[in-house]
């Protein structure tokens, strides 16, 4: 237990912080697995327009200092990839 009273607000303040973190978090892991399930059905042009919605939330999150840059790009990188290899077959 925190004694000195900004120690306190800290808690709080971490406690907030770390739930909104992983809200944000847990709404890009939806979308991502939305986009893999679209891209397993075939559903190409539905894949697209997630693949957008995917990329915007990791580029808010790393914005917002979330998720690192590298982290994001990676993924982005990764489902471009999987999108390409999707539209090709």
């Amino acid at each position: 237990m925190p004694n000195i009273k900004s120690a306190e607000k800290r808690v709080h303040t971490s406690e907030k912080n770390r739930m909104i973190n992983k809200s944000v978090k847990s709404e890009i892991s939806t979308y991502i697995k939305n986009f893999k399930n679209a891209l397993s059905n075939n559903e190409i042009e539905k894949a697209e327009k997630l693949y957008k919605e995917v990329e915007g939330f990791l580029d808010s999150a790393t914005r917002r200092n979330i998720i690192h840059i590298n982290n994001a790009t990676r993924k982005k990188a990764r489902f471009a990839k999987l999108l390409d290899t999707a539209k090709k077959s």
